[in-house]
Order: C-alpha cells, then structure tokens, then sequence
C-alpha cells in the first residue's frame, strides 16, 4: 500500500523526475504538499500539455502543475467516490482543517468507458520479415513470436480491447497463412479481418489496399510494440485537435557514456562535454490517423508511414504528437528487447 509521502514531490522537482516518479509510483497523479499542506497536482495529462508547448524535461515541475487541485475536506469523505466519477480525476485528496493533506481517495475500480473507443478500428501492420528478429522469424511470423504464454500480436489486440474496441484489421505477407490459422481458431471477442499484401509495400504502403473499407478514424500500429496507455485519452486528444494524424511518442532520456568533443571549423575544441544527457521524442509506432489518408494513397507504391506523414507534413496538413513516458512503451525490434519486454510483463504480473 502506498503512503501519502511517496505520492509528494518538491515544486523544484524536474518534470524527467516526475515522470519518472509517475512510473514508479504506477498512479497517473502526484502532488506538491509542502509542508503536507496540498499546494498543487500534476498528472501525466498535465505533463503531456507541457511538452506539447515545448517545455524543456530540465524544468521544475511547477511549470507544469495544476495549482487549482480538487480536493474535499476530511469530513465529507462520504461524497469522495461520486465526487470523484462527477469530476474523471484519478484521485481525490481529503485535507484537515489546517489544508495538509490526511488521505487520498483514488478511482481505482472506476473502468475506462470502453464506448470511447468502440467505433474506432484497429489497423495492425503484420506482414513484415522481422529480419531483426531472425532466427525466431525463420520459423515463426514476427506477429506470433510468443512474449510468456501469448503471442506479441494477441498482446497488442488485448490492450485495444481494454477500451473497447473491436474491429482488428491486420495486413499480412509472411507466413500470413499461419497468422490466420491462429487466430481462426482462437476463441475470441473481437472480430479480425485479413488484408492480403502480395508484394511487400512497408508500413505505410499497405494501407492501400484498405481504400473503401475505413469509414471512420482509425488506430494504426506496428505489429511489435505494447504501450501502457490510455487509447480512450489519445484518441480524444486526436479529435480536440482536429489532427490529420497523430503519432504516439516517448519521451526518451538517453546519457552518452562518453565525453563528446564539438570542433570549430579550423579543427581547434569548441566544446567538451562529459556524459552529456539527451532528452528527445521517438516514434513509438502507433498513429491515429484519419481515413482520407488511406484514400489519397497511390496504389502500389511501397513507402514508409513516416513518408507519409512528410508528405503531408510538406502540404501543411496538421500532424501532432501525443507524448508518452518512456516507460509505457515496450519495443521488441530486437532480440535483446524482446528478451526486455517479457521481463518487464513477468514483473507486472
């Protein structure tokens, strides 16, 4: 059980500390307290509306937080669970009469309204050789390469299935018979459909050959990543903002194990700096993306998604980003992640 400390952060705390402490603690919200006196509360909604105005991951955490924090007095901890469902927070502290506060209230056991996401399909790019991952591929499709008792592909459908949604598309090509097989047999709620790809046309290319099947906006994903994320938030967060596409990414924090050396032009040091730290945004592979794309697709033409996010880019189109922590996302790219991701599923059970 958590104590009340270990959800407090400093105001001067770092939003990279926070972020990290949002992690540990597995709780979508902290508060600055000092004192024990509630002052402030940041979430990981809040910290996401920071980065997208361009904050830097160094600042103090106070450039981020909400200093108008729900809250109710101790006394009316009757109401705390309607109050709670009323405002969608994820947690409610109860203050003494001197402000500190004496409990948290969280909503855990308040579900995620599924019908958020239920008309929304799901586009599961699963034909490629994941040659990264060969010898596994020689023998398995990369989508059925097993990750602890399930198969990467069934992971990545049950998170969408957690909010609602139902309708999976997957483009296959390698092995795509074995792929079918499987999930032909599988007992299973959702409904999946094929999209056979004869020549390989990459993850965005494939799209193609969906033209005047998408009525609606759909998720897109890669066929080897799982995120710990709220599906719900980020396709609510693509309609607010009325994005042609949206791409998920993590926020990375990366430290050079060495001294790098910046040169003037004549070849005399400009700058040395030990270890120096980066902090950047990846694209995790998955998108929310509007389904006149798939429309306006040249037919045949193999291409990258990330091309045609330039293409449209390029065209002045609106193309924004939904930013995760690092640790919500998992990539199995590789050998040595994949080895990674099924540690990190055994330890959360």
């Amino acid at each position: 059980m958590l104590r009340i400390e270990e959800l407090l952060i400093d105001e001067s705390t770092s939003v990279l500390a926070t972020m990290k402490k949002l992690d540990e603690t597995g709780q979508r919200i902290l508060f600055i307290a000092p004192a024990g006196k509630l002052t402030a509360a940041v979430t990981d909604g809040d910290i996401r509306k920071y980065i997208l105005r361009g904050g830097a991951l160094e600042g103090p955490i106070c450039q981020a937080a909400n200093y108008h924090p729900k809250s109710l007095p101790l006394d009316q901890r009757a109401q705390a669970r309607a109050y709670i469902e009323q405002q969608s927070i994820d947690a409610l502290p109860l203050l003494d009469k001197q402000g500190r506060i004496a409990d948290i209230i969280f909503a855990s056991g308040v579900d995620v309204d599924n019908r958020q996401c239920a008309p929304y399909p799901v586009v599961i790019m699963a034909g490629g050789l994941g040659t990264r991952l060969y010898p596994y591929t020689k023998i398995l499709p990369k989508p059925l390469i097993p990750v602890g008792e399930r198969p990467i592909l069934e992971l990545i459908i049950g998170r969408f299935c957690d909010f609602g949604c139902n309708d999976f598309r997957l483009v296959v090509n390698y092995k795509k018979n074995m792929i079918k097989s499987y999930f032909n047999d599988l007992e299973k709620s959702y409904q999946v459909s094929y999209v056979d790809e004869d020549e390989p046309l990459g993850t965005g290319g494939g799209l193609c050959l969906l033209k005047g099947q998408l009525q609606n906006t759909f998720f897109l994903s890669n066929c080897d990543i799982l995120l710990d994320a709220d599906y719900a938030d980020i396709m609510n967060y693509h309609k607010s903002q009325g994005n042609l596409i949206t791409m998920v990414c993590a926020v990375k924090h990366f430290t050079v194990p060495y001294g790098v050396i910046e040169l003037n032009g004549d070849g005399t040091i400009h700058t040395m700096r030990e270890k120096p730290e980066m902090n950047f945004l990846t694209n995790t592979g998955v998108y929310v993306v509007e389904p006149r794309v798939v429309e306006e697709l040249e037919d045949g033409k193999k291409q990258g998604f990330t091309d045609i996010i330039e293409h449209y880019r390029a065209l002045g189109q609106k193309v924004g980003v939904y930013p995760i922590s690092e640790q919500s996302w998992m990539d199995m790219g590789q050998i040595e992640e994949l080895d990674n991701m099924r540690r990190r599923l055994e330890d959360n059970g």
